[in-house]
């Protein structure tokens, strides 16, 4: 497995992969790896023919008052998970090598980027477009693999993809969870015990919302997140963000319960932000209501 640190030896790289024909897959990660990031490595190296892995914390899309300089790092106990795939390359550019001194081109994602995450966190989508394209234009992939946990940035990927014509297919893979439901996020080793236990209500609320929408009984959004921000306030140390009802490719608010939608949430547990999301569908409507009649 080689490492590369610079985006002239990536290109290089990169181009030598294509003119042998054959297809590269890339997975963009800032590290700290989890087995989400490692669900998307498999993913890739079973789709591809070469899988290539970046690590790069990204100063961009972290506010003014956010944790960049304690996001987690787990530099050898990534490489060693990285290792044991089938990877072809790591790349590891530094700080610098992304945005050289002097650098000032930054890409705008728009009103996509100002809502739900975006609402609170301005500029962090721009960033996170910026960081994006500059890696994607490094490593030059057929396809490209992200989590579905992180919804908001997939739709805004997707259309900096479409708009900026990047030849790329991204490919959204499943939410991996820890056993009692809570999504697995590099932050969640910032919980502690008591913190952890409360982490839970993220995955209850999803799912009793969607009970809620499938149920056909709820007609207005504004009920289902009102008796979800009850039952999540239910849980010690809990502070909501947001919970909001959307469409899945512009993220505009429902007021009507109709799908395809996607709830999605945003929390603070004591210092620590969490997301999570659940896609709702209307065919689960029947098997949700077979389930109901069942129960009675």
């Amino acid at each position: 497995m080689q490492v590369i640190t610079t985006v002239k030896e990536m290109q290089a790289l990169s181009k030598k992969m294509k003119a042998e024909g054959r297809s590269i897959g890339f997975v963009p990660t800032m590290g700290a790896l989890h087995e989400g990031h490692m669900s998307l490595v498999r993913s890739s190296i079973n789709d591809n023919d070469i899988t290539i892995v970046s690590i790069f914390i990204n100063p961009t899309q972290f506010g003014p008052n956010e944790d960049f300089n304690r996001y987690p790092k787990d530099h050898k106990g990534d490489m060693k998970k990285i290792s044991a795939l089938n990877v072809e390359a790591v790349f590891l550019p530094g700080v610098a090598e992304i945005y050289p001194k002097g650098f000032s081109t930054f890409l705008y994602v728009g009103g996509i980027g100002g809502v739900l995450c975006g609402a609170s966190r301005p500029d962090h989508f721009n960033g996170v477009a910026t960081v994006v394209a500059k890696l994607f234009n490094a490593v030059m992939p057929e396809r490209a693999y992200f989590g579905q946990k992180d919804f908001q940035q997939t739709v805004v990927i997707r259309k900096l993809v479409k708009e900026m014509n990047f030849d790329t297919d991204i490919i959204v893979c499943p939410i991996v969870r820890e056993p009692d439901g809570l999504a697995m996020s590099s932050r969640n080793a910032y919980l502690n015990e008591e913190e952890r236990m409360s982490a839970v209500i993220l995955n209850k609320a999803l799912h009793y919302g969607r009970e809620l929408m499938l149920s056909g009984r709820e007609k207005q959004t504004s009920s289902i997140r009102a008796k979800m921000d009850a039952l999540i306030k239910s849980a010690p140390l809990v502070t909501i963000e947001y919970i909001e009802i959307v469409g899945p490719q512009y993220l505009e608010k429902m007021k009507d319960v109709t799908f395809p939608a996607v709830i999605c949430l945003a929390i603070k547990i004591g210092n620590t932000r969490l997301i999570d999301n659940i896609i709702v569908r209307s065919d689960e409507q029947s098997a949700v209501s077979f389930q109901q009649r069942e129960k009675m």
